[in-house]
């Protein structure tokens, strides 16, 4: 069993509604067990600031399944949430992208890990240092080193 991270996020048609949902999606993958989430936290985007604010989190998973058959089972769950990918960075119902998975570094066309720029993320950060405070990145980085570039301080938790 590898430990793996799942940025959760969603700005659309009740966007806590899909984060606790697809939170009990991610209880039923194959091969896996949801370990731990983090609150909720309500965000600014990233991109485009003509849309709402986002509603995230952060799960921890164990499971054996390899990374790009994880990657397909998450997008799975984004398409029963009606995803639409209109634009880069655009609105969403749901968005699961893989943060961190074990200590590997992968760099293939469909999945770049650890998640490109998660460390300029508050919205990553934030959840992360709430359910792994000791989490120590693939390049030897602790997380909490990254707090001096990446200030967690315009979060919003909104699930206590």
């Amino acid at each position: 069993m590898v430990n793996v991270y799942i940025g959760l996020g969603s700005n659309l048609d009740q966007p806590k509604d899909h984060i606790r949902l697809a939170l009990e999606d991610l209880k039923k993958l194959p091969q896996s067990q949801l370990v731990l989430a983090s609150r909720l936290y309500l965000s600014k985007p990233v991109g485009p600031q003509d849309q709402d604010d986002f509603i995230n989190a952060v799960a921890l998973l164990t499971t054996t399944l390899e990374p790009l058959a994880l990657l397909d089972k998450l997008q799975a769950i984004e398409q029963q949430h009606q995803r639409v990918r209109e634009r880069h960075w655009g609105p969403r119902t749901l968005d699961l992208d893989i943060l961190l998975f074990g200590n590997q570094v992968i760099e293939q066309p469909r999945l770049k890990v650890p998640h490109v720029q998660m460390d300029q993320r508050d919205f990553v950060i934030g959840p992360l240092l709430e359910i792994c405070p000791q989490l120590v990145l693939p390049n030897g980085t602790p997380l909490q080193h990254l707090l001096q570039q990446c200030p967690i301080d315009g979060l919003i938790c909104v699930d206590a």
